[in-house]
């Protein structure tokens, strides 16, 4: 299936804001998003769902702290080192329940969010990943754009599954070769041992396409 090219579509002067399930997500799912919304001057934001603490174990020393400065390392290294960065402060791994407190006090926060900004789209993970934070991080999102009251269009990259077989896509221009790579590796927690034991990025990520291929989930613009 063919994907839109995200510069001649009705998305093309679109104000974005990426809202990434953990640090190095960003870079993952909607990397080449960043580098170009950023470019560009339409890049709004990019927001951090979790601390991403669970992916050392429980103990680890400074695991929130190092995930954060990587994360604002790596939006750097795309080309979005002026774009504000925000940190919802979920504990990895334990999302907060749709139908709790948190989640619509939350929920209230991202759509103010969306209408200080001015945002025009959502980037977000996919509700068919396989991770929790990535299915709240999209639920999150689409509960936002629903409380924003001003017309925001609602964008899922893949970081784990797989583009679905039908559907819309959007296709973002490709970034320089290497940018993505240059990137994830500002993520050194996540593909070293610095820290101790812990998750490891498989290699094959540092192959990654340079651009990004989005699924359009909802187009209110």
């Amino acid at each position: 299936m063919t994907a839109e090219p995200l510069t001649s579509s009705r998305w093309a002067k679109a104000r974005w804001l990426v809202l990434a399930p953990h640090p190095d997500d960003e870079t993952l799912g909607a990397g080449a998003l960043i580098a170009h919304a950023a470019t560009a001057g339409r890049l709004g934001g990019v927001a951090f769902l979790t601390d991403g603490s669970g992916s050392h174990p429980a103990g680890t020393p400074r695991v929130s702290m190092t995930r954060r400065g990587e994360a604002h390392r790596a939006i750097r290294r795309l080309g979005g080192g002026d774009v504000p960065v925000e940190w919802l402060g979920w504990h990895d791994a334990h999302p907060h329940k749709a139908d709790s407190r948190a989640f619509a006090r939350d929920a209230a926060w991202l759509a103010a969010l969306l209408r200080r900004r001015q945002i025009d789209a959502i980037a977000v993970a996919d509700r068919t990943e396989a991770h929790c934070d990535h299915v709240a991080a999209y639920r999150l999102a689409d509960a936002a754009i629903r409380l924003a009251r001003r017309p925001v269009s609602l964008f899922a990259y893949h970081v784990w599954s797989a583009l679905p077989a039908s559907g819309r896509r959007l296709a973002i221009p490709a970034m320089p070769p290497g940018i993505r790579r240059h990137a994830l590796r500002a993520h050194r927690s996540q593909m070293s041992p610095m820290l101790g034991a812990g998750f490891r990025l498989p290699p094959e990520k540092l192959r990654m396409s340079a651009n990004d291929i989005l699924t359009i989930r909802s187009g209110r613009t």
